[in-house]
């Protein structure tokens, strides 16, 4: 007698849904359906624009690093099984004066993980990157596991791979709501209602409207990207030019070499108000903004046109110690990925491994007390829901 299978229903197909469909479809355990209230790979959600940076040694903590390592040989499986260019091997590079406790945060991983790695004084950073400008005192340590990702081709391949798999993906498909019953959850769609044994609410900057009881807990935060025209694009080849960080006295900047033969990325966010729903993010930057952040690309920079060629804004969720929720509710029926907290993409292959294992298991390799909703709300409960600004 053929086993029952259990019908998970994914709601939302960016980052960390296709990511959860492609793994939970290929495990073969359950009936897989996944709703997405925009098209397949749109512009709206966090991860759109191209590109993002992906590093092991993590200036933000070891916390995260075992999580980077599994992400990492995530993104190579998916590159193996789509047969697509999803993970630039091409190095990050972080770019601070020796002191300054990020810089100094990044090399403890480096040290503690035993993660492959060159460091660079002034002088041999000068020498062997010279599209960057070099202030006195500027050090450098080159993450060798670091990259580029490309989100749109990794997600457009996850979503392929989740069904040829069997998964039943529902595009332009908004979900109403979810109503826990006593024989699994009920999910109200603008298409219909779902009955589902669990759910996987991976919504990003809309997992409020999905989830109210999370109201209080996060808030949305501008993301902004530029890109910059470069004199000479073969010098920013990711041959030559890989993925980097750049701290600079107050300046923060993040880059990635040319994919589009004429252009680099290179943004900075200014300061932009928190917002409490999706619908009041700015969805462009100002042009003082814009010429702000010329100047300052331009005093990182060598070889490239100070003025921003493209730029775009987008947006993640924050919860007020900036650690992601990743965890099942009360109840057990529903697995919460959110707030990512600006860790987002690098993080979506590991997440959706996690998300997968909390619903056919209960528990994963990769939880951490400190991702609970229970932590996250004695922290709330303590400090506030969070009330910084986007920089």
């Amino acid at each position: 007698m053929a086993q029952h299978k259990p019908t998970i229903v994914v709601i939302g197909l960016g980052s960390v849904g296709s990511m959860t469909a492609w793994q939970l479809a290929k495990r073969q355990e359950a009936n897989v359906i996944g709703l997405e209230q925009y098209g397949r790979v749109h512009s709206h959600g966090s991860y759109a624009g191209e590109s993002r940076v992906f590093r092991a040694a993590y200036h933000e903590g070891g916390l995260y690093v075992p999580l980077l390592l599994e992400s990492r040989e995530l993104w190579r499986e998916l590159q193996v099984e789509s047969g697509r260019e999803v993970y630039l091997e091409a190095g990050t590079l972080s770019i601070a004066q020796e002191s300054q406790p990020e810089f100094q945060t990044t090399l403890e991983c480096v040290r503690d993980y035993d993660l492959p790695h060159r460091i660079f004084s002034t002088e041999e950073l000068r020498k062997a990157y010279p599209q960057h400008k070099i202030y006195d005192g500027d050090v450098a340590v080159l993450d060798e596991y670091g990259g580029g990702l490309r989100p749109e081709v990794a997600i457009m391949s996850a979503l392929e791979l989740a069904e040829n798999a069997g998964a039943d993906l529902r595009f332009n498909t908004e979900v109403l709501g979810l109503d826990e019953q006593p024989g699994g959850v009920a999910v109200r769609t603008s298409q219909g209602t779902i009955l589902a044994d669990k759910v996987i609410v991976a919504s990003g900057s809309w997992t409020k409207r999905v989830l109210p009881e999370l109201d209080e807990l996060l808030r949305l935060l501008p993301l902004g990207l530029t890109w910059f025209m470069v004199k000479d694009p073969s010098q920013f080849t990711p041959d030559k030019f890989p993925t980097f960080l750049r701290d600079h006295g107050t300046t923060h900047f993040f880059g990635v070499p040319a994919l589009d033969g004429y252009s680099i990325k290179a943004s900075g966010n200014p300061v932009w108000p928190v917002e409490r729903d999706v619908a009041d993010v700015p969805t462009e930057y100002t042009p003082d903004q814009l010429n702000l952040l010329g100047q300052r690309a331009a005093e990182l920079l060598n070889g490239i046109n100070p003025e921003p060629v493209r730029a775009s804004v987008h947006h993640c969720a924050y919860t007020p110690n900036r650690l992601p929720v990743l965890d099942l509710n009360p109840s057990e029926r529903i697995i919460v990925a959110a707030g990512l907290s600006g860790h987002g993409f690098k993080f979506a292959t590991a997440f959706g491994a996690a998300a997968t294992e909390l619903a056919l298991e209960g528990e994963a390799r990769f939880g951490n007390e400190q991702f609970t909703l229970a932590a996250h709300f004695d922290y709330l409960a303590e400090h506030g829901a969070y009330s910084g600004t986007g920089h």
